[in-house]
Order: C-alpha cells, then structure tokens, then sequence
C-alpha cells in the first residue's frame, strides 16, 4: 500500500483486566486480513509498580488507564467494525451513538505518551514512608531480621542510614527503602 495513509490516535475502550488481551486480539486480527496500512500501533499503557514480597523485589507492570486501549490508525472503511467485532472490544471512546469514533487530539496523545515514557522511567516515586526516629526491621540483606531506627533520609536516592545494634553496639547501616519495613 501506500505511506501517504492519514493515522491519528484513538482510545478503543475494553474490558478492563483485559487490555493486553484486546491488544493481542487486534494485532493477530489485522495481520490476518493484512491491514497493518492501517494500523501502525496499539498500546496499553501501563506503568512499573514495585513491590516486595518474601523480602524479594517484584517489579509488575500495572496497566495505567484501566480499560482503555490505544490505537494509531486509519479508520477507513470496515477498520472500525472489525475492531469493534473483536472480543473484549467494548467501542471507541468519544464515539456518539451511530456516529464516526473521534480521535485524540495530538496534544491528549503527547501528554499521554509522554506520560508512558515518564512511567516507565520514575518506577517508584512514592511519598517516603518513613520518618526520623521510627523504629524498622531489616528485611533484606545480611542484617535481616534486626530491628533499627531511622536517623537520616535520603530522597533523591531511596536510602535511609539505620542505627542498629549489633553484638550489643549501634552501628550505623545504609539501607534503601525496600529493605526495610515498619514495625
């Protein structure tokens, strides 16, 4: 086909818990009938969320938009019937009843890809959950198990310098905020 096809961005809304499934859904459907003119990308915006569990980190990928996928694509002809048809495919977003699905505008798709890239960059940026003073438990690392308390906070680095005491002495440790818990 030909480059000179006009793309913009829309929002197909989905089934919400089945954004990356609707993702693939499409994908295969427009290999299938060979109309990847049209369509140059579908994404699911998601961001990185950290947790620890067992004292082991566990970095997930949350989806960011719950429910919404996005598509850059031409919208001509059936296009829009055949995503419409597609399991867990609920319509497009902004689409009046009987009436053409309406793109975002560019500065909605910068915000919102840009959004993706700061997302998948800041993975934890969270208020610090600790304070001066306060009492921890290492759960991580060679001093596991002890208990502490918090007498610096690093921001910028996710670090907090904990006085513990070990063989009867404090001794100050520098522990990154997921190696440590409340008590």
């Amino acid at each position: 086909m030909t480059d000179n096809i006009v793309k913009k961005w829309y929002v197909v809304r989905a089934v919400s818990g089945q954004e990356n499934k609707v993702k693939a859904y499409i994908e295969t459907e427009i290999n299938r009938l060979g109309m990847g003119d049209y369509i140059s990308q579908v994404l699911v915006p998601t961001e990185k969320v950290v947790t620890v569990k067992d004292g082991k980190k566990i970095v997930k990928d949350k989806v960011y938009f719950s429910g919404y996928v996005m598509i850059e694509a031409n919208l001509a002809g059936e296009i829009p019937h055949i995503i419409k048809s597609i399991s867990g495919v609920i319509g497009f977003l902004g689409e009046v009843k009987g009436g053409d699905p309406v793109p975002l505008r560019l500065s909605e798709v910068n915000r919102m890809l840009g959004k993706v890239d700061e997302l998948s960059v800041k993975v934890d940026s969270q208020a610090i959950p600790f304070n001066l003073g306060e009492t921890i438990k290492v759960i991580d690392g060679p001093f596991n198990g002890f208990n502490g308390t918090v007498e610096k906070i690093n921001e910028e680095k996710r670090k907090l310098e904990v006085m513990v005491k070990i063989f009867g002495r404090k001794t100050p440790l520098e522990l990154s905020f997921m190696q440590v818990e409340k008590v």
